[in-house]
């Protein structure tokens, strides 16, 4: 699926369309070293639903709701072999910004990765979005976003995601990727695990799950110690 002839919105291997054919989308998946049984999971964007498959099919206690702004998008599910809704999963058209305020909305891990063709909406960016997703999450729930390092308003986000989760919050380059970044920021006060806890814990989960979370665990510990302030040079 492209936005248009540069920008690849999602990728599917036809031989295996669970499979997370993208590097950033392995990446996202390490909140499962942060909560490894969530019961709810929303994510904001669809796209070909690389998340929302690979969700459905290694998580099958938890409930996920997709929310996605574009009908057409949606239009496209059967072509990407999206499961049909049902008792744990259902598709929403909505604007996602506006759709995190509902008061029956409190998910375990909020995915969010809406991108379109310009960019990311300044919208999903913002802090009063950052506030609304720190509302609405449960109680140890975490927020896990899909941010790019050469957009001009990435320092932006991170203040602002910085501002909302303070020291709450962990930055990882995603595989395979020059310019992505996932962020993890979490409620509570509890630190970032250690290198070696998240080691352990991609061990453990090795054997329910295919993507390989030993490199998110690296990709974690690389982010930890690199110095993220150079993006804000020149702001």
């Amino acid at each position: 699926m492209y936005f248009d002839a540069r920008g690849v919105q999602s990728t599917m291997l036809r031989h295996d369309p669970t499979a997370l054919a993208l590097g950033y989308t392995r990446t996202m998946m390490g909140f499962l070293l942060f909560r490894p049984s969530p019961c709810r999971i929303s994510m904001i964007g669809l796209g070909g639903g690389s998340l929302a498959k690979y969700c459905y099919r290694h998580l099958p206690d938890t409930t996920i709701t997709a929310i996605e702004i574009n009908p057409d998008v949606i239009a496209l599910r059967d072509l990407f072999h999206l499961p049909r809704d049902d008792d744990r999963f259902r598709v929403v058209c909505a604007d996602g910004a506006r759709y995190i305020d509902a008061p029956d909305h409190r998910p375990d891990v909020l995915l969010v990765d809406g991108f379109n063709a310009d960019g990311l909406p300044a919208e999903l960016g913002s802090r009063s979005f950052y506030e609304a997703c720190r509302r609405r999450l449960s109680d140890d729930g975490i927020l896990v976003a899909n941010l790019v390092t050469d957009e001009p308003a990435f320092h932006s986000y991170m203040r602002s995601l910085r501002d909302v989760f303070e020291n709450s919050v962990a930055l990882a380059p995603s595989e395979g990727s020059e310019h992505n970044v996932t962020v993890f920021a979490w409620k509570g006060t509890d630190g970032l695990p250690s290198f070696t806890s998240l080691l352990d814990r991609a061990r453990t989960l090795q054997y329910t799950h295919p993507v390989n979370l030993h490199t998110t665990a690296m990709c974690i510990e690389y982010g930890r110690k690199f110095n993220w302030n150079r993006y804000d040079e020149g702001c």
